[in-house]
């Protein structure tokens, strides 16, 4: 089985994905792929400057790039978790590799954006208004760009992440138990 994880910044992918990597899904993240190409090319692994290079690769190598990059690293009989996945032409390569399912995190805006000054990364939003700027600039129309509303649309379970982890944990349960 493989799982994708899609959905806007701070609706929980991270804790979905931890949470299934301590269930033996084996983890991988369309973003190390960008992380390990930007630290070949000497770019400084902030938010902002991956996600201009992802739309780079993908412009340069076609939408799907970093998921054909990736299904290169996938083998059959085992059990994956792919976070990050955040163009439309990512969720149709990984479902040709069969036994795909595809899970969306949600959460409203103001939670999310709460979460995201939590955790403090560098390069993430200070101010909602921000926050609500840097998502418009992840929803693009151009096939290249990234697009999370798209790729939510696209879930085949949509999980709404409001409330606490062992919520999310069982929600997640219940999608994968729906899956098998």
């Amino acid at each position: 089985m493989i799982i994708g994880l899609t959905g806007p910044n701070a609706s929980g992918k991270g804790e979905a994905a931890e949470y299934l990597r301590s269930k033996g899904f084996i983890y991988y993240s369309l973003s190390d792929i960008l992380r390990e190409e930007g630290k070949r090319l000497g770019i400084e692994p902030l938010r902002e400057n991956l996600i201009d290079l992802g739309n780079r690769m993908r412009k340069e190598n076609g939408p799907a790039a970093l998921a054909v990059l990736l299904s290169k690293k996938i083998l059959k009989n085992k059990d994956y978790i792919v976070d990050s996945i955040r163009n439309p032409a990512e969720i149709e390569i990984l479902r040709k590799l069969g036994g795909f399912i595809l899970l969306g995190l949600d959460a409203p805006i103001e939670t999310r954006f709460k979460r995201s000054t939590e955790r403090n990364r560098a390069g993430d939003a200070l101010t909602l208004e921000d926050f609500k700027v840097k998502e418009a600039r992840e929803n693009k129309p151009d096939i290249e760009n990234q697009q999370l509303k798209k790729c939510l649309d696209m879930a085949d379970i949509v999980i709404i992440n409001d409330s606490s982890l062992k919520d999310l944990y069982n929600k997640i349960d219940e999608a994968v138990k729906k899956s098998n």
